[in-house]
């Protein structure tokens, strides 16, 4: 049989005895992609019935499958959340800002830092990069919160003209690497 299918049949042999608990490890590896799809479903509806525990370090897998996770690292627990929450909870999103001031004006780096960081959802602002003399760059950790809206009025409200608002949300490899780092 190919790897798909004998993968299917394992799981079939695995579920003949109604286990309570179902242990897979690496369930998608060899799979092609469309294979992949059909497990992870597969997976998620097994999920109803049983306790299915995934064994894996292809963090995508774990994003698009588990509603809970558990990170080991050295033998200790680090983690026990959904992969949500965990994201959020390790930063969640960044935005990075690049402005410069309206008519040529000097720029007060720390006025503008106190004027971000007092924005509802902005829970730290650090030094960025910015290309161009008259510019600054600062890099804004907002949780999941979508603070464009807010920044783009503080920036208007404070004569600071937007050259950059780019916002990025932490992926679940970066929450991972941060909670396993040594």
């Amino acid at each position: 049989l190919a790897k798909g299918m004998r993968q299917r049949v394992g799981l079939a042999q695995a579920l003949l005895h109604k286990p309570d608990v179902l242990i897979l490890d690496e369930p998608t590896i060899g799979l092609d992609p469309a294979q992949v799809v059909e497990v992870r479903k597969l997976i998620r509806e097994l999920g109803k019935e049983h306790t299915v525990m995934l064994s894996t370090h292809i963090l995508s897998e774990v994003q698009n499958t588990c509603q809970r996770v558990l990170i080991i690292n050295d033998g200790r627990m680090v983690a026990d959340d959904t992969p949500e929450r965990l994201t959020v909870s390790q930063g969640g999103a960044t935005v990075t800002v690049v402005v410069a001031a309206r008519n040529g004006r000097a720029l007060e780096g720390a006025k503008i830092r106190e004027t971000f960081a007092a924005l509802p959802g902005i829970s730290a602002v650090d030094e960025g990069s910015a290309d161009g003399e008259g510019t600054l760059g600062f890099v804004l950790r907002c949780g999941r919160a979508d603070v464009r809206r807010a920044l783009f009025e503080a920036a208007v409200s404070n004569d600071l003209v937007l050259l950059e608002l780019h916002r990025s949300e932490l992926s679940f490899e970066d929450t991972f690497r941060k909670l396993t780092a040594a």
